[in-house]
């Protein structure tokens, strides 16, 4: 496997990826765009990178911030995040810059394109598959499902399968009805919400746990289950 640093750019930001591909594989590939969780691209997210490579994906690991900040602490992940969130347009067209770099390699099939995020990068991708990116998936994991910019009726092109831990804080049921509502006023033509009974927000990464966010943890079937669903679309669309 071949994997490495990848600089971007958003209008005046620099955007430093990391990419993974296997290199013995000399026909182009379907491509995976993987965003980020709250606190900055970091292990989790490059770890899911590399899986997704090692199942025959080139995939992108995304940086949302610019020169790979990180948050060190609940607020300043808290400002990141609401910064971004505050601003669509700016979080959309970071997302769209990470595309078009994915869509531009030589190993990717511009054709044959999803993106996956977890927490704070489940909420870009459902913004992209708003925004009507060339996406044939977007799966969220643990991610906000609320939005300033609400899906518009024949716009969104991907598969939408969303994957939420029945006692998210984050993503109440009141806030699932209401994603699954704007699915439906929307018209996308595929879409899946999936949630695990007793289970929190960040389920999908073993490092949280409780620790930082008492609503965070670690769930090992929650993890499995929502990985293979993801794979299983993938295998579909792409």
């Amino acid at each position: 496997m071949q994997t490495q640093d990848i600089d971007y750019r958003a209008g005046a930001v620099n955007l430093r990826g990391y990419l993974a591909f296997e290199a013995a594989d000399a026909a182009r590939r379907p491509g995976v765009l993987v965003f980020h969780e709250g606190p900055g691209l970091g292990d989790f997210a490059m770890a899911r990178a590399r899986r997704l490579a090692e199942l025959g994906y080139v995939a992108l690991a995304a940086d949302m911030y610019g020169d790979r900040r990180q948050g060190r602490n609940l607020q300043e992940i808290a400002n990141l995040v609401g910064d971004l969130r505050n601003e669509p347009e700016t979080l959309r067209g970071r997302g769209h810059a990470a595309l078009a770099t994915l869509a531009a390699l030589p190993q990717v099939d511009a054709g044959r394109l999803a993106a996956i995020g977890f927490c704070f990068g489940g909420s870009v991708v459902l913004e992209l598959a708003r925004d009507g990116a060339d996406l044939k998936a977007a799966v969220s994991f643990h991610g906000v499902l609320t939005t300033r910019m609400p899906a518009v009726a024949g716009k969104v092109k991907a598969s939408v399968l969303v994957l939420t831990g029945a006692d998210d804080p984050l993503a109440p049921p009141d806030q699932v009805a209401a994603f699954e509502n704007e699915m439906r006023a929307a018209e996308v033509r595929d879409w899946q919400v999936i949630a695990y009974g007793n289970t929190l927000h960040g389920f999908t990464n073993p490092a949280a746990d409780g620790s930082m966010m008492r609503t965070a943890l670690y769930s090992a079937p929650a993890d499995r289950r929502s990985w293979a669903s993801m794979r299983g679309l993938l295998d579909e669309v792409l």
